[in-house]
């Protein structure tokens, strides 16, 4: 979909969020985080998954420990918008497990981090309620947390309402079954299991679509949509623990793992291999994306680079495992088909062939590129 001249096409810039900007603080920022590194590559301490992965692997005396780190974004105001926070707690949850399981690590607890405008009990336990139901949907514990009310830094969309929710979760893997993706090779299959709808990414130009630019409101209905705006964007991210263990347990080769968060299928670039990844079989995107799309003239371009699209986590195996794989991944409820093929490129793009785009890790999508090989 192009944007007309009478609407100018909305992007994740625009909105506020300047990914350019973020990945050159970012590389100053593990420049620093490198000097804390023990020296060499095998011993305590030492990292067999470092950054840039979905979760680092920590050598603790032969034993793999797993962790990661993530919260809810702006996801946060959708639940002050609302007035309902005991979703979000899930949404912790799930980026904090999806991530971990990428490594091929079992997630096994979880310390939470609340920083409150103002500490209302009600608030506060609503998303103790949420991160209790996350956690039994990922079979992990709560360890621990901290809560911080912080009135002169945070700030919501109602007076006294703001709140950040973050977690770090911890896991294990054996040392020898760190998974990278390192091993995938061209002509593998790659899998998608359906998202649950907008996840936890995205929600600032999801926003600005409905709520500035389009005018609309937390409760208001969208030909299209089936719903209220505010439900579909607070709809808890899926969590694919269970689905991802089945599938390590199994008799499947499992390639790669990779969790579909910010930049969409460009995370689909971080496994170690240096391959191409030719989706041609995309499913048909949830009507909030539809809707999304529609209301803000958002680029087709733009809406690959920022949201998941209807696919929330991937598994890439061999061919002939494929419909195995299948049969294992979608078994816990959640659609689950192959999207598409590994490919032969040492530039690691990724091509939207139903959307004509092709894509590069810190360049976004475009429609201009060689067709797949």
């Amino acid at each position: 979909m192009a944007p007309s001249p009478e609407r100018p096409s909305l992007d994740y810039d625009g909105a506020g969020v300047h990914a350019d900007a973020v990945d050159a603080g970012l590389a100053g920022l593990v420049r620093h985080v490198r000097t804390t590194w023990p020296a060499g590559d095998a011993g305590p301490g030492s990292l067999r998954a470092g950054l840039g992965y979905f979760a680092s692997v920590v050598d603790f005396g032969g034993i793999g420990v797993a962790v990661c780190t993530d919260g809810i974004g702006t996801k946060a105001l959708i639940a002050q918008m609302t007035g309902r926070y005991d979703t979000v707690g899930i949404d912790c949850v799930a980026m904090n497990v999806n991530d971990l399981v990428c490594v091929g690590a079992r997630p096994i607890t979880l310390v939470d981090y609340i920083a409150v405008e103002r500490a209302e009990p009600a608030m506060l336990e609503a998303l103790g309620a949420g991160l209790a139901e996350g956690a039994r949907l990922a079979g992990v514990s709560i360890a621990g947390g901290e809560i911080a009310e912080m009135r002169d830094v945070i700030r919501g969309a109602a007076p006294g309402a703001g709140f950040d929710l973050a977690a770090t979760a911890v896991g294990r893997v054996d040392l020898d079954a760190v998974n990278l993706g390192a091993d995938v090779r061209p002509g593998d299959s790659i899998l998608g299991i359906a998202s649950s709808g907008i996840h936890s990414n995205g929600l600032t130009l999801a926003r600005r679509v409905f709520f500035e630019h389009a005018g609309l409101g937390a409760g208001d209905s969208v030909d299209g949509l089936g719903e209220t705006i505010g439900e579909a964007l607070l709809r808890p991210t899926h969590i694919y623990v269970r689905e991802a263990l089945d599938l390590l347990e199994s008799d499947v080769p499992v390639r790669a793992l990779a969790h579909i968060t910010g930049d969409g299928f460009l995370n689909l670039t971080r496994i170690e291999a240096a391959v191409g990844m030719r989706l041609d079989a995309l499913p048909a995107p949830p009507a909030v994306f539809s809707v999304l799309r529609r209301l803000g003239a958002v680029a087709d371009a733009e809406m690959y680079r920022v949201f998941n699209m209807g696919v929330g986590f991937c598994a890439i195996v061999p061919p002939e495992h494929e419909a195995r794989a299948i049969d294992i991944l979608g078994a816990h409820g959640k659609a689950c088909q192959r999207i598409g093929t590994v490919v032969d490129d040492p530039e690691k793009r990724v091509w939207i062939e139903q959307a004509g785009l092709v894509g590069r890790a810190g360049e976004g999508f475009s429609g201009e590129g060689a067709a797949p090989p």
